[in-house]
């Protein structure tokens, strides 16, 4: 079937499932909204998350469009990189619960911290204002990344499906987002990312298990296995090492309730992971023939979707891709005004209470002016969600993920080492597609991640020596 046709559902179907969607998540962010009443509230909601709700929370904000959309296409091309992919990022999600969830969540709260850049300034006060504004700096820059491939997302649904304008489509998308995000703050993005998570993986599993992948997968299967290095599958396989520093998920972390059980999030998180991760690649290698030649593979589920289901059903996983695409784009908005109204104010001289005085409005302001750079970003309808993700992911995980470890589990950790690990993280990910080859074909994320750890461990390591803990 390459180069098909796939006929068009229904305008009022898709129309009614969009509506039906927005209308409840306009209810759940209204209830937020009600709920909100300190800086606090808004970024952390109050610290009383529970293991359900962060679990299923941090699963949607991490995996969002590029769930339904990135890996899809990825396995299309070839399905093997995609289940190695997919094999490092069911493993990085289950060692980021068993390691870095009860130690963040308890740490960050001892120290009163309420944002990944404040954790590091208090657990390190002698770098304090440094660190603060390296973190902050670096959650602007990679965020704008990861929420820019989130709204590329939603002009690719919004133009496949109702036939509007790209440029049309990412403002659309953009104003949605930034409507419940603005008001309702970490307990909308909390509760809306939980239905959206259901909502997500019940359309993959409909849709993959509909397809039932086509007697040509098992071929197209094989010839992958032979077109995929070893440099390619180490690569595949380090995307796992990112999760200890992506600020979206690490909040859920911070924000869980003293009571909440992390090793039954960890169960639920996980199981999610496993079951969408492979529901997904099941979409691509059923749905092949579904992309015409030339065509656009990030494009394989909402074929699939038009092309095997009914009006009522199609129209429903439809808006799961708009479920997916806000559900991260809305954590990475809230966690870059963050940065932008707690950290940044904080560097400019305000104290702890100016901040907490005019925290919610300023906080509000950061998530306008956020959205605004990130719909600019968004606009080249060149831009492929797949690569704008996985740059913002290296860049988060070898920035704050070895910091954070050697943080949580070293207590002769110094603040040096951390910024010294944070900088050659940073650096690396940056310089390192400019190398011959693109990186010799490297994920820079694994060479980024390995020199941080290293430096930062060298650092701890020569300090300790020398009688100093700075």
């Amino acid at each position: 079937m390459a180069g098909c046709i796939v006929p068009q559902l229904h305008p009022f179907m898709l129309i009614a499932s969009f509506i039906v969607y927005l209308i409840l998540v306009a209810g759940i962010g209204y209830r937020a909204w009600r709920q909100t009443q300190t800086v606090d509230d808004y970024l952390l909601g109050g610290r009383r998350v529970g293991a359900s709700v962060a679990a299923l929370s941090a699963g949607a904000s991490d995996m969002s469009g590029w769930l339904l959309l990135g890996l899809p296409g990825l396995a299309v091309l070839n399905p093997t990189a995609a289940g190695v992919t997919a094999l490092g990022l069911l493993l990085g999600t289950w060692c980021n619960w068993r390691f870095v969830a009860a130690r963040l969540r308890q740490s960050s709260a001892a120290l009163e911290a309420l944002t990944l850049p404040d954790y590091f300034a208090r657990r390190f006060p002698a770098h304090g204002r440094t660190l603060r504004a390296l973190s902050a700096g670096a959650i602007v820059i990679f965020f704008l990344l990861y929420t820019s491939a989130g709204l590329v997302a939603c002009g690719k649904l919004f133009h496949a499906s109702f036939g509007i304008g790209y440029e049309a489509s990412v403002l659309l998308g953009a104003a949605i987002v930034l409507t419940y995000t603005l008001f309702g703050g970490f307990l909308a993005v909390t509760w809306t990312d939980a239905l959206q998570a259901l909502i997500m993986l019940l359309a993959l599993l409909l849709v993959g298990f509909t397809l039932q992948a086509t007697e040509a997968a098992p071929a197209h299967l094989a010839d992958s296995l032979n077109t995929v290095s070893t440099v390619a599958w180490l690569s595949a396989l380090a995307w796992g090492l990112g999760y200890c520093g992506q600020p979206h998920v690490l909040t859920r972390f911070m924000a869980l309730h003293p009571s909440a059980s992390v090793r039954r999030a960890r169960r639920l998180g996980t199981g999610w992971a496993g079951f969408g991760l492979a529901a997904a690649i099941l979409v691509g290698m059923g749905g092949t023939d579904l992309v015409a030649i030339g065509g656009d593979p990030e494009q394989v589920f909402i074929r699939a979707v038009e092309a095997v289901l009914p009006p009522a059903l199609a129209g429903f996983c439809l808006a799961a891709i708009l479920a997916a695409i806000m559900s991260t784009a809305d954590s990475q908005l809230l966690v870059t005004a963050s940065a932008l109204s707690e950290d940044l104010r904080s560097l400019w001289g305000a104290s702890r209470e100016r901040v907490e005085s005019g925290g919610l409005r300023q906080g509000r302001i950061a998530v306008l002016a956020v959205s605004l750079g990130a719909t600019i970003l968004a606009l080249d309808p060149g831009a492929a969600v797949f690569d704008l993700v996985a740059r913002a992911w290296a860049g988060f995980g070898a920035t704050f993920g070895p910091a954070l470890l050697i943080s949580l589990y070293r207590d002769d950790a110094s603040g040096a080492g951390a910024l010294w690990g944070m900088l050659t993280g940073l650096v690396t990910v940056v310089a390192w597609p400019w190398l011959p080859q693109h990186g010799f074909g490297i994920y820079e994320l694994l060479p980024a991640f390995g020199l941080s750890l290293g430096v930062n461990w060298l650092v701890c390591a020569s300090l300790v020596r020398h009688g100093k803990t700075a």
